[in-house]
């Protein structure tokens, strides 16, 4: 199970959101993994969805989590969420706080472990690029505030951590910053690669 925002959704088709398929995967990070995944153990016959929604903070990832992740069982949960908690009080006036982020996510994890005992939680750190069309320096002080805390619930709940900054970080010393991710949000293509890449030796490595 793959949840977030716009990162995570990539343009997915929200109609049918049907299990290991092309169109309900979306055309980024998670599509990838799952393509990688679906084919590299076709006999354990896995079944990999996609329910990350355009726009969330994690307060609205809470308010469908009952329905998008809960109800559906899963073994494994990856989250990706943070980037518009911040973004969202630059641009749309959001009044939320580090601390609300903090709690709400926490709250979130929580209750995952609760009604899926032995699921495996991924965290991935929510990461941005400046000097592109939506990103400048000044981003890079707040923002890590809400990396901080997507560090600090991984270690306190041990969970999986993907480190995406860090990997976006290295990437840019072999090209721009906006080959990676034109925008400094939104990833492009070898940017999706570079985060599936990322993701799966995560995984693998637990």
């Amino acid at each position: 199970m793959f949840q977030g925002d716009s990162i995570t959704d990539a343009r997915r088709e929200k109609d049918q959101q049907l299990p290991n398929n092309i169109d309900s995967m979306g055309k980024g990070y998670a599509f990838l993994v799952a393509s990688y995944l679906l084919s590299q153990h076709a006999e354990k016959a896995l079944t990999i969805y996609n329910r990350g929604i355009s726009g969330n903070k994690v307060y609205q990832l809470q308010e469908r989590w009952q329905k998008d992740v809960i109800d559906l069982r899963p073994n494994w949960v990856s989250i990706l969420i943070g980037v518009n908690d911040y973004w969202h009080k630059r641009k749309h006036g959001y009044k939320g706080t580090v601390a609300l982020y903090k709690n709400d996510l926490r709250a979130l994890i929580q209750n995952t472990l609760d009604e899926l005992p032995g699921v495996q939680i991924v965290l991935c750190e929510p990461f941005i690029l400046p000097n592109t069309s939506a990103v400048d320096a000044s981003w890079l002080k707040p923002f890590k505030a809400y990396q901080k805390v997507v560090f600090e619930l991984a270690q306190e709940f041990n969970t999986l951590w993907v480190p995406f900054q860090s990997v976006f970080n290295e990437a840019i010393k072999q090209a721009d910053a906006t080959y990676w991710t034109p925008d400094g949000v939104h990833p492009s293509m070898a940017g999706s690669q570079l985060m599936a890449n990322a993701w799966l030796e995560v995984v693998k490595n637990s």
